[in-house]
């Protein structure tokens, strides 16, 4: 803490041995609050919630009267000294104000348990519709490619399909690098729902695309796998980790979708309410499939591609898909709480 005297040989007060033209009345009234305001902030090292609610109320006005006791010393460029440590203190108390309580575990847990599910069913039709222009594109590209054999060399590769024409999966080569296609696959992954997310921003044209063209590959995918008898290599590979994998690029997809929403159909909100609304729920939709995405990305790179039967690789997948539908639609519908009429009286 500064140190605070004063000189009464000349009627100055010397503040940490800096001479200061602020009486010595002025700051003998202050500097009771202010160290009344240092032992708040030093008692709340762990967080608010060591306050009570009046020590609270106390805070907020003593923070406030100590900035304006700072903007009338800076208008002393001689007061440096006592500047300084106000400016300290206020950064200390404005932290403690605006970033609140720390971080829980159990909020976290509570995010996940009720507030997700809740979400995601709020916003189901802009999922719905991610899902519907996946399938439509990969409808599309089925039938494109069962008919013209060339587009899926112009889609895939040359490469890539002679690997499927020689009845090979190109996904053996992850079964000898296990933990690294693993990383680069949940990177991947991570990627495309964050981008497919961000993009909603674009009035959702970016996210539509990036739906199209994962459902034209899938689809095209199908389709040449199909006609040369590899649909079951292909189907169980992918059911084990597509059953989380695909949803969560769908949600994600549909949290592009909701910033679209808000942003081109505010209704009755003014546009730029409308989006920060949208754009939270979005956020939260997208911050949601981030264990959907490493669960995936896990079972594809050391799960999917090994040689475990098919049975249980269909086995697993139903599982975790109807292990999904029930933590999505029977999660979370917690009864509305009575706290805030209480907390609103005066």
């Amino acid at each position: 803490m500064v140190s605070l005297s004063a000189d009464d040989s000349n009627g100055k007060l010397v503040v940490g041995g800096l001479r200061d033209m602020i009486s010595n009345r002025w700051l003998e009234k202050r500097k009771p609050f202010w160290v009344r305001l240092e032992a708040l902030v030093d008692r709340s090292r762990r967080g608010v919630s060591a306050l009570t609610h009046s020590e609270l109320q106390e805070l907020g006005l003593l923070y406030r009267q100590t900035a304006s006791d700072l903007a009338a010393v800076r208008e002393d460029a001689s007061n440096r000294q006592l500047a300084t440590y106000l400016n300290q203190l206020l950064g200390r108390c404005h932290n403690l104000i605006y970033l609140g309580h720390k971080p829980k575990v159990s909020g976290i847990v509570r995010f996940y348990r009720d507030t997700y599910p809740q979400v995601f069913r709020e916003t189901l039709s802009q999922t719905l519709l991610a899902v519907a222009i996946f399938v439509f594109a990969g409808i599309i590209a089925w039938v494109i490619t069962i008919h013209d054999p060339a587009f899926s060399y112009r889609l895939l590769g040359p490469q890539m399909m002679e690997t499927i024409e020689q009845r090979k999966m190109w996904t053996e080569s992850i079964v000898t690098v296990k933990p690294l296609a693993s990383s680069g696959i949940m990177t991947n992954n991570l990627t495309v729902s964050f981008t497919a997310f961000a993009l909603g921003i674009t009035a959702g044209i970016g996210t539509i695309w990036m739906i199209l063209v994962n459902g034209l590959l899938i689809g095209v995918i199908g389709a040449a796998t199909w006609k040369a008898g590899m649909a079951l290599q292909l189907w169980s590979f992918v059911a084990p980790h597509g059953v989380l994998e695909l949803p969560a690029i769908f949600i994600a997809g549909g949290a592009g979708l909701e910033i679209a929403r808000g942003l081109l159909f505010p209704g009755m909100l003014p546009r730029k309410i409308s989006l920060a609304q949208a754009g939270g729920r979005a956020a939260k939709l997208v911050l949601g499939t981030i264990p959907l995405l490493i669960v995936a990305g896990l079972i594809e790179g050391f799960f999917s591609p090994s040689g475990a039967p098919v049975v249980m690789k269909f086995g697993l997948a139903a599982v975790l898909f109807c292990a999904l539908l029930v933590y999505l639609f029977g999660t979370g519908r917690t009864r509305p709480s009575l706290s805030l009429t209480a907390n609103s009286a005066p």
